[in-house]
């Protein structure tokens, strides 16, 4: 029995990446924003809070869905994720359909964000425990799936919304999310208490370094590293972000790209966003995931310095192709990063709670930079301004080279594994 499920773990790690690019579709937002401007006069605050809305209810999501997985295992909530994920789109399109606003906040922004979260917690819990002598990597394959999700699924929301309709591109995509997912979280399982690949020995420093405890929840959250690790994410989420959120609309304005070619670069950024959660999460197991986390906030300021001056489109598309790049090698290094301070066998509870900084570091960063292009007309104040954040943040880092205690007050990496 042992061998046969030793044999799944690649099977639950190709269904994560399946079940990932179906809630990655997020990212994909940004193709709706005109549609939805043009079709019901609502400015771009107000559409743009929608993507808002669902990053938010997706780091509530996580912490339901981490804390129930500890708890029932990862199929179970897996599959309901997948549920309450299709029924938020299919409820999203009756609200486009009606021009109700408040509609979509409810459909697309509350129960999608809480579904999307629920799916996205779940894989990257359940790889950490069948993948200890490939943590950086395997994690990061999976959420490279998320990355992903709107290189796929953006070119054809364009079109659908130009030959269907914004209404009946949430329906179709509502049923099909729902299917693809449901079934995607059945091959979920975690491993046997205390399973190990046979003949692995950690060898590597950053493997050597890990901790050899499994923190509770609350014995994580009592430590300062679990809200450094927190507050880490959240400034490579608000960065990222930022850019993902507005990427058609700034395309078509700064270098007059058309919407479907402008869609195309929302593709690019999530071809990308993809590569950086493999890329990343891969050279974290190499030269740790502090040092990795200071190169994506130095590169990330670098970029956002000269993006607003840049209006080449070559040059504009590889300075999104590297936002891309750092925004998904933060969600790639960060889960092997917390289980490497606090273990794998809560993970779901963990790193559930690290990801609601996600959804918080999805607030100020839409809203601020589609407010500022409303009242000012040009992207750049908001994009300077966070640039020269992402400068004082490399302190973060640094210290993020500082393991926790383990309870009891000894240095967690020195102990031995708990039973």
């Amino acid at each position: 029995m042992a061998e046969e499920r030793l044999r799944n773990r690649w099977t639950i790690a190709l269904a994560a990446v399946v079940m990932q690019i179906c809630l990655g579709a997020v990212y994909g937002w940004s193709v709706f924003v005109k549609p939805l401007m043009d079709a019901n006069h609502w400015t771009r605050t107000q559409v743009s809070l929608n993507f808002t809305l669902a990053v938010l209810f997706l780091g509530i999501g996580t912490i339901i869905g981490g804390l129930w997985q500890d708890r029932v295992g990862p199929r179970k909530v897996a599959t309901v994720a997948g549920i309450v994920y299709g029924v938020g789109y299919i409820v999203a399109g009756f609200a486009a359909n009606a021009g109700s606003l408040y509609g979509m906040y409810f459909g697309y922004g509350v129960i999608a964000g809480i579904g999307m979260g629920m799916g996205y917690i779940t894989p990257v819990a359940t790889l950490v425990k069948w993948f200890p002598d490939k943590r950086g990597l395997m994690t990061g394959v999976a959420v490279a799936g998320y990355g992903a999700g709107a290189l796929i699924f953006s070119p054809i929301a364009a079109r659908l919304i130009q030959t269907s309709g914004v209404p009946m591109t949430f329906w179709i995509f509502g049923i099909v999310y729902l299917i693809l997912v449901v079934l995607s979280a059945q091959p979920y399982c975690n491993p046997p208490e205390g399973w190990r690949p046979e003949g692995w020995v950690a060898t590597s420093a950053v493997a050597k370094s890990a901790t050899k405890v499994d923190f509770t929840l609350a014995q994580a959250m009592g430590t300062w590293q679990f809200w450094l690790l927190w507050l880490m994410l959240f400034l490579n989420v608000s960065a990222g972000i930022m850019i993902i959120s507005q990427a058609s609309p700034m395309a078509q304005e700064m270098v007059n790209m058309t919407p479907v070619a402008a869609a195309g670069m929302v593709g690019l950024i999530s071809i990308f966003n993809g590569a950086g959660r493999v890329f990343w999460a891969w050279v974290s197991d190499l030269i740790g995931r502090a040092s990795v986390y200071f190169l994506l906030y130095a590169i990330t300021a670098v970029i956002l310095f000269f993006l607003p001056r840049v209006h080449n489109l070559t040059i504009f598309s590889i300075m999104f192709a590297v936002i891309g790049l750092c925004y998904g090698g933060g969600f790639g290094t960060m889960p092997s990063f917390t289980a490497d301070f606090f273990g794998a066998k809560y993970m779901g509870g963990i790193y559930g709670w690290i990801l609601l900084a996600w959804g918080v570091g999805a607030v100020p960063s839409p809203i601020l930079i589609a407010r500022v292009r409303q009242n000012t007309g040009t992207y750049t104040p908001a994009i300077e301004t966070l640039a020269v954040v992402m400068v004082v943040a490399l302190v973060l880092p640094i210290l993020a080279r500082f393991r926790p205690k383990a309870p009891g007050g000894t240095r967690a990496e020195q102990l031995p594994r708990a039973a």
